[in-house]
């Protein structure tokens, strides 16, 4: 019931910059927390960032902490991922996501969450 629209991707050189933005349509008022996963080429899709209304917690993958930071528009319906420092490593397919009623594993789990985006490319070169 929660519709999710993944934008900003693109290709930029390692060390550079991206902002993406999830913007949520549906029934959204159930939703509690919105997160960012990524899935490379033949790898499994991995959690990136996660922002819970309540108290604003944030959680972050290691790979990507103190380099990507998770923000939401108050009352907007939308997510960012501010992406700085990007790496080539960093390339991947990049979700937006809901989890399911009740909570999601820390690290989030990509089983945690039940409403997904289409996808945004991004690309770091080296």
């Amino acid at each position: 019931q929660v519709q999710l629209v993944e934008s900003g991707g693109g290709l930029v050189q390692a060390g550079g910059s991206l902002r993406l933005s999830c913007a949520a349509s549906g029934r959204t008022f159930s939703t509690y927390a919105m997160g960012w996963f990524r899935q490379a080429p033949g790898k499994e899709r991995e959690f990136v960032a996660v922002i819970a209304w309540q108290r604003g917690n944030i959680y972050y993958a290691d790979s990507v902490k103190g380099r990507f930071t998770i923000s939401r528009d108050n009352g907007a319906g939308t997510v960012h991922l501010q992406m700085n420092s990007l790496k080539p490593e960093d390339t991947a397919l990049y979700y937006c996501a809901v989890p399911r009623a009740g909570s999601f594993a820390v690290p989030p789990d990509p089983s945690d969450f039940g409403s997904w985006g289409q996808g945004t490319q991004v690309t770091v070169s080296s």
